[in-house]
């Protein structure tokens, strides 16, 4: 902004105010021009270096909270600790735990508020619990995987991670934004299954 005011001036100053041109004025007025084309790249730069974050899209869901009728008051009372600290500190928006084949908890935007989606592991899941290792699915739009977490996250979702709770189960995240978990989210995630993985053990 300042460069291109600062064009604006010369220009205006040249055309109005310089009856007669003096060489002492030309080399001003180009020492001029090039710091302003300087302030121009910089604030240019700028931008690209410091990206606007992608926008959240709209999920087609209703907040919910869903609980499996089995679960004790002690896994209720650590899966409440984990959903809530997920949901408040990360960018998730949904947040599924599924272990040994039942999906304990529902919690956030939910697909089907009230009603717990039963999950069949497929690709992406198996390999999830065949590895140990996460899955980020940062952009779903880009993934064929997405069609594993349809009536599991509500429509909309953009990007999933699916953290494994040891050999046992899977945390799954959904978020309304693109590329929206961080490392240190990651880690942060991490560290809430491994303290669920000795909920489970």
């Amino acid at each position: 902004m300042a460069g291109v005011l600062g064009s604006i001036l010369l220009v205006i100053n040249r055309l109005a105010f310089t009856p007669e041109l003096l060489a002492s004025q030309s080399r001003s007025d180009a020492l001029g021009i090039l710091l302003s084309a300087v302030l121009i790249l910089t604030g240019l730069l700028w931008q690209q270096v410091q990206p606007r974050p992608p926008q959240a899209a709209p999920l087609q869901g209703s907040p919910g909270c869903d609980w499996h009728p089995e679960l004790s008051e002690r896994e209720k009372l650590e899966l409440a600790w984990a959903s809530h600290t997920l949901l408040s500190t990360t960018a998730a928006r949904t947040v599924v735990i599924w272990v040994e084949g039942r999906t304990l908890l529902q919690r956030g935007i939910l697909a089907s508020p009230g009603q717990l989606p039963s999950l069949q592991p497929q690709g992406t899941l198996q390999q999830v619990l065949k590895t140990g290792q996460p899955v980020y699915l940062g952009d779903l739009r880009f993934f064929p995987a997405r069609a594993e977490f349809e009536g599991l996250l509500p429509a909309g979702s953009q990007a999933v991670l699916c953290q494994p709770i040891g050999q046992k189960g899977c945390l799954i995240l959904g978020s309304d934004r693109p590329r929206s978990f961080s490392r240190q989210e990651q880690a942060w995630i991490a560290a809430i299954a491994n303290k669920l993985e000795t909920l489970f053990a």
